[in-house]
């Protein structure tokens, strides 16, 4: 018998891609929206809407990295690596990028159980 893990480490290695671009294009938003707040209009609306968004985002990107750490047996720096891509602007998609070529986005062999 195998364990069935494989198929939910797929999914979460999916949904780490998503979270992890998308943590990127919340970025580029917020600081859309803090570049007419403070230099061009002095209009709040752009953070208004993409600092919660951003903010959200950002707390899933958290739980998808350990999540994903964890199942893809990641050391603890490469883990701490990609939490701390999620300060910078835009590194939450270099992580990625980096992560998927050097094979650390691929879930472990089954084990077998029994």
């Amino acid at each position: 018998m195998t364990s069935s893990a494989p198929g939910r480490t797929d999914r979460a290695i999916a949904w780490f891609r998503v979270v992890a671009i998308a943590e990127a294009i919340s970025w580029a938003g917020l600081l859309t929206g803090m570049l007419f707040k403070y230099a061009l209009t002095e209009n709040e609306i752009g953070v208004q809407i993409f600092g919660p968004i951003h903010g959200a985002i950002f707390i899933g990107y958290v739980v998808m990295t350990i999540t994903v750490g964890l199942r893809c047996r990641w050391s603890k720096p490469v883990i701490l690596l990609g939490l701390a891509a999620s300060i910078p602007p835009f590194a939450t998609y270099a992580f990625e990028v980096w992560a998927d070529r050097s094979g650390r986005l691929r879930a472990p062999a089954p084990t077998r159980v029994g």
